[in-house]
């Protein structure tokens, strides 16, 4: 189950909020419970204890702000989704220097709250610590799923690219496609399926990996392909 945090001092602004995540969740299916918080130090202090995997954060509070509190958040959490909540966009922009995903403006807009929800529970579940299991010549092996750059086939064989370093193995791309699709894994042509949480940049018909692959897109696939990849970037469609 994924749990989300809401930090908003305004009760009406939280019940807004509140409100959005439980459209959301019954328009999606997705599974979550979300807590509201009505100041940031209870926040700190109950995620010290319970971890959270997204947190939407007021920056204008009494007391701690939310600029003040993502920074302590920080100095042990890296990992939680960090979403701003502002009545001001130039507030948010100094959210990257605590690596906020992104804000989102008051009077909060449900088909804009809608893109970042989708895009913050891709992150948290493309970052599972799930495992698959590959098929070699010598027996059985488990793969975090998280560590997996992309899978290539050769041949008869399909090349698993980690960053723990390459892994062979027997099987159908098509079938691990269907298996990966939940954590947003990507064809960009037959011979690739791509974690689309390493990808550095697409250039032209080149997608560049955080590892330095440089993999190709076929033509046919191009426009599913970069659809899938903004989609999961919140951003829409870029092509």
């Amino acid at each position: 189950m994924i749990n989300i945090a809401i930090v908003e001092d305004d009760d009406k602004a939280a019940e807004t909020l509140l409100g959005c995540l439980n459209k959301y969740r019954h328009e999606s299916g997705e599974a979550f419970e979300a807590v509201r918080f009505a100041e940031a130090e209870s926040f700190l202090d109950t995620c010290r204890r319970q971890a959270f995997e997204i947190v939407f954060m007021d920056i204008e509070m009494p007391g701690m702000s939310g600029m003040e509190a993502a920074a302590k958040l920080r100095e042990f959490d890296k990992k939680m989704v960090l979403i701003f909540v502002t009545n001001m966009a130039q507030y948010a922009v100094k959210g990257y220097e605590v690596n906020a995903m992104d804000y989102v403006l008051k009077p909060v807009n449900y088909p804009h709250f809608a893109i970042k929800i989708k895009k913050a529970l891709d992150i948290v579940k493309t970052g599972e610590n799930v495992e698959i299991i590959i098929t070699q010549a010598s027996g059985i092996k488990k793969l975090p799923v998280n560590n997996l750059f992309y899978i290539e086939v050769q041949g008869h064989k399909l090349l698993y690219h980690t960053v723990d370093g390459d892994e062979g193995g027997y099987g159908s791309l098509s079938d691990l496609s269907e298996k990966l699709k939940r954590y947003n894994f990507l064809r960009c042509n037959n011979c690739y399926l791509v974690n689309p949480k390493y990808i550095a940049s697409v250039q032209g018909f080149t997608v560049l990996m955080k590892n330095g692959d440089a993999l190709q897109i076929s033509h046919p696939r191009k426009k599913a392909f970069m659809t899938e990849l903004a989609d999961w970037l919140g951003q829409g469609n870029f092509i």
